[in-house]
Formats: C-alpha cells, sequence, structure tokens
C-alpha cells in the first residue's frame, strides 16, 4: 500500500520530466499492454511529449513524474464520451497510487468536461493489475470486447470498464414501457 507521508498528485506533464518519464516508458514491463512502443531514445520522449494531448496529466509522487494518465474523446462523440489509460513506473506498482490516480480523475473530469456522460477504459484480459486498479477506484466491468485492439502486433481481446456521470442519469427516460 502507499506510504502515508506520500502525497500524490496529477499536474501537467512537462518537457523537464522527461528523465523521470525515461525510465518507466523505457521498460518493456511497464509498457506490455499499452498501444505505444517502448521508447528507446531522449529525443523520442520529447517528441512525444511535444504533441499537444487532450487531457495528459503526469502522476506524481513529491513533485516527481512517476507515470502518466490520460483522457481522451472518442472520435465523432465531442466529449459526451471519452476513454482514459494510465501508467506507472514498476517500482510504484502495487500501492494503491494508480488507484488514487485514477479516482482522482474520475471526481474531477466530469466537472471539466461537462458534457462527458462516459468514462471508459479497455484492459486487455492479461493486465490483472489494471483491473483490479479500475475494479477499486469504482469502474464498473461491462463484459470482453474480442480482437478489440492492437497491442505488440497483435489483436488482443479487451475488457471494458466504464464510469457514467451521474448528473445525466435523469435524463434517461424511464417511465417508457418495456415491449
Amino acid at each position: 500500500m502507499e506510504e502515508p507521508h506520500k502525497e500524490i498528485t496529477l499536474r501537467p506533464m512537462e518537457l523537464t520530466d522527461v528523465d523521470e518519464f525515461l525510465t518507466w516508458a523505457t521498460d518493456d514491463r511497464v509498457t506490455h499492454f499499452t498501444r505505444f512502443d517502448t521508447f528507446t531514445s531522449r529525443d523520442q520522449a520529447i517528441e512525444y511529449m511535444k504533441i499537444p494531448h487532450p487531457w495528459l496529466r503526469a502522476i506524481c509522487v513529491e513533485n516527481r513524474a512517476i507515470g502518466m494518465i490520460f483522457v481522451i474523446p472518442i472520435p465523432n462523440e465531442g466529449k459526451r464520451r471519452a476513454e482514459m489509460g494510465y501508467l506507472l513506473g514498476l517500482r510504484h506498482w502495487g500501492k494503491g497510487i494508480g488507484t488514487k490516480a485514477v479516482k482522482m480523475v474520475a471526481s474531477t473530469i466530469f466537472k471539466e468536461w461537462s458534457e462527458l456522460e462516459r468514462l471508459e477504459a479497455a484492459v486487455d484480459v492479461r493486465n490483472k493489475g489494471s483491473q483490479k486498479v479500475l475494479e477499486k477506484a469504482g469502474f464498473e466491468k461491462e463484459g470482453v470486447l474480442k480482437k478489440y485492439m492492437k497491442l505488440n502486433g497483435k489483436a488482443r481481446d479487451m475488457f471494458m470498464f466504464s464510469l457514467v456521470s451521474h448528473d445525466h442519469d435523469h435524463d434517461q427516460d424511464q417511465d417508457l414501457p418495456i415491449i
């Protein structure tokens, strides 16, 4: 579990985070379940960090970037639906940091993006750690999407997890008869 004296914060990624970024983005064990390949150079990491991202934050302990978390709107949905992804440096796994970061995003992203109704995360069926993070953060496991995403050159089965904004629940037509 996370050490109680270490505060977890989220902040925008900065180019000055590149050395910390490289400690986890160059580790095949950390990037194994990501859509991007393991980084191999500082220049490659800097180029990635310069790309404008809709919502990308460094997961920090004592203001040191130990991982990242992002939210990306689903194309053609405006900001009604978005996907979340995250990764942490290996030495920070199993300490509750990922769960806390996901909870922090979930508690703020629906306010930042007022039109957001659904936050989702697709997780490789083999990635037990990430599944636990999402379940502990209150996401619902919806089911398996067969051959949904290409990871490491192979189409992979993914669990779909979601968190739905409760602000929009009252918009449902609950009085309609079921036919």
